[in-house]
């Protein structure tokens, strides 16, 4: 079997389209395919810009071309949907890798009640984030205001370590808001969006109301988000080969 072929093996298995954090983790257990290079996952990331075989549909996920009509819109949002909704599909896929990226990273992961039921690709956020209920960490008004974070990820003391707020159109004073609100946990705070708002949050940030937590809020685009996914898997892929 060719090394595209495997890849491509793994994507019909998986309906036809795969994150490629999820193809570092399962193309190379495909048995009957040599991969006599040093670097595999260099060449998978090569082998899904082929466009011969693959497409692009956003920061992190890929799809065969023969699949191009059969995905499903909160896989691969139709333009005469509405604007709303493929936000709302958009919102979700990045709250997915955010989680998947904390259970890699063996956290506990949570997102708020509203947000359960909306899928990532083909799961239900509520299928793959690790805890249903927040926990009491704090406060009563503190805890409300924190199960509306988009993203947390808890320790192994379930005490927060990460929040992170994903705004693809909504007004990032909303988020800074919350933030200033936890500044006195010990946790990182992390606006997602696209790089184009990126000079957007440098400003509103800077202002002096956001002063105590300007140090500690850091910008993530949805291609870092992307990256940072698919180069964790690599190396869990790697670690699950190796004894400590």
């Amino acid at each position: 079997m060719k090394q595209y072929e495997s890849v491509v093996k793994v994507m019909k298995e998986n309906g036809g389209y795969a994150t490629l954090g999820f193809l570092n983790q399962n193309v190379l257990k495909i048995k009957g395919c040599e991969w006599k290079t040093k670097t595999p996952f260099a060449s998978i990331r090569r082998i899904v810009q082929d466009e011969r075989f693959f497409f692009k549909i956003r920061p992190g996920l890929w799809a065969l071309r023969t699949y191009k009509d059969r995905l499903q819109p909160e896989i691969l949002p139709d333009e005469s949907q509405p604007k709303a909704q493929q936000e709302e599909f958009s919102h979700a896929y990045y709250q997915g890798l955010l989680v998947e990226l904390g259970n890699l990273r063996k956290c506990k992961t949570f997102v708020p009640k509203q947000d359960k039921n909306k899928l990532y690709l083909d799961k239900k956020l509520a299928e793959i984030t690790t805890i249903s209920d927040i926990y009491r960490f704090s406060y009563d008004h503190i805890v409300r205001m924190a199960q509306t974070v988009d993203v947390i990820w808890f320790n192994e003391r379930d005490m927060p370590t990460n929040l992170f707020e994903i705004e693809h159109s909504t007004d990032i004073y909303n988020s800074l808001r919350k933030f200033v609100e936890l500044q006195d946990f010990y946790t990182h705070f992390c606006i997602v969006a696209d790089k184009v708002r990126e000079r957007e949050f440098q400003t509103k940030l800077f202002l002096q109301a956001y002063k105590p937590i300007s140090k500690r809020v850091t910008f993530w685009s949805y291609d870092n988000v992307a990256e940072l996914h698919s180069k964790t898997s690599e190396l869990i892929s790697i670690e699950s080969k190796l004894t400590f």
